[in-house]
């Protein structure tokens, strides 16, 4: 069995775009949160998300002339510029004529470019079927981001697309790190993206779990263990990693992240109080337990917890199976949620904030919790306010526990450890 690291890392997120970038806008606090004009003229009880801002120099940068034309797919934008950006970081080269039977590419998604099926449909209902484009299936089926990758990457290996709602991004990972470890491929770009805008938003909307009373606050409305928090703020962006096998790694003399140490999948099954949006909390504390068994580390070895915690009245249950998970704790570890930084990424969720957990473990900090003054009495009570901070905290991160819950009761959790005895 081959141990696995990360060597790369990209991301596209509301806060900023670019790994650089990223670190300083979580160092600083930064909201990615604004107000959406077109979601109020749509008529939109929450007017608010985040959306990476995408700049004509990037596009250029990362797509030919050819290949804007027609494009109208943000996800798929979103998830070529972090895969490009984590293989580049990687120390990896991008050559047109390379074939490498060795590297793979396990993306996932959502949905992709409804925007460009929107406009299909209007095409096609109009009877002009010819002017939808020679991009219009790569734009709009699930596994475009991990073709069009794996195309301009030259990856030979396994190239394919999960889906696993608000999972996808944390499941890549566990899914890259289990055929790595299994000696099926040396390196694989994973991670996930989502795509933006009303049409993806709308259904979230109509099921009155998105927040109402902020329009005119867009900074305020993402509060994750808030006693006051009303609903999770929609974003959409993509996170990106290079898996590798540390021999691999070693060879090529690569700058290595972090290590997987292990993790797991499971479902609740709609089962025991679970449905298609509660989880069951019995398999939400398996997932975890059978985590830290498969790294093989103890509980108490846990330093910092990047939890799911959407801002919504499930975050202080999630906070309760953590703290069961682990064995009721007399000291419970730091834990934190990005999505108070730029809401909740959707099938990119875990993947942006996969990448900010790295850089936790590399930067031996805890970033802090926006919004979160008024921390739920629940959660008070149960881990204590100390970890829960507010600002960021410079501490020793050696073991870090990232996990993703997601529509369908689908559980994902992954135990990372810190580079620096590689």
């Amino acid at each position: 069995m081959n141990r696995v690291v990360i060597t790369g890392l990209g991301i596209v997120a509301p806060t900023a775009i670019g790994v650089t970038n990223f670190k300083n806008a979580l160092s600083k606090q930064k909201n990615g949160i604004e107000h959406q004009q077109n979601l109020k003229d749509l008529g939109f009880s929450c007017q608010l998300a985040g959306k990476p801002k995408i700049s004509q120099e990037l596009l250029n940068l990362n797509f030919s002339a050819l290949e804007q034309r027609g494009l109208k797919a943000n996800g798929l934008i979103y998830g070529v510029i972090a895969g490009l950006e984590a293989w580049k970081d990687a120390g990896l080269e991008i050559n047109s004529e390379r074939y490498d039977e060795d590297a793979g590419i396990l993306f996932g998604t959502g949905i992709l470019g409804v925007d460009k099926l929107k406009e299909a449909f209007d095409y096609i209902d109009a009877k002009q079927v010819r002017r939808l484009g020679s991009t219009s299936v790569l734009q709009t089926m699930a596994s475009g981001i991990s073709a069009y990758l794996g195309g301009k990457l030259g990856c030979g290996n396994q190239v394919s697309t999960n889906s696993s709602a608000c999972t996808t991004g944390t499941e890549s990972l566990l899914m890259a790190y289990e055929r790595i470890k299994n000696g099926q491929a040396k390196r694989i770009l994973a991670g996930s993206c989502s795509d933006s805008g009303p049409y993806v938003w709308g259904g979230f909307d109509a099921l009155r779990i998105l927040p109402n009373q902020y329009n005119d606050e867009p900074e305020a409305a993402s509060r994750p263990m808030s006693a006051t928090a009303s609903g999770f703020v929609p974003s959409s962006g993509a996170g990106a990693y290079v898996v590798e096998s540390l021999d691999s790694a070693k060879q090529r003399n690569a700058n290595i992240l972090a290590e997987i140490k292990g993790g797991n999948i499971n479902s609740g099954a709609q089962r025991n109080g679970g449905s298609m949006t509660a989880p069951n909390h019995q398999a939400v504390i398996s997932c975890i337990q059978k985590s830290l068994q498969n790294a093989g580390i103890q509980s108490s070895e846990v330093d910092c917890i990047n939890g799911h915690l959407t801002a919504t009245s499930m975050d202080a249950s999630e906070i309760k199976n953590w703290y069961q998970a682990l064995g009721q704790p007399k000291k419970f570890p730091f834990i934190n949620s990005f999505k108070s930084h730029f809401g909740h990424g959707l099938a990119a969720a875990g993947s942006m904030e996969l990448v900010a957990s790295i850089l936790q473990l590399k930067e031996n900090v805890v970033f802090g919790n926006r919004n979160c003054d008024d921390l739920h009495p629940e959660i008070a009570n149960l881990i204590g306010r100390a970890s829960v901070p507010l600002n960021p905290v410079n501490q020793k991160i050696q073991y870090l526990m990232k996990a993703s819950f997601g529509f369908g009761d689908v559980n994902a959790c992954v135990v990372l450890k810190s580079a620096e005895e590689l």
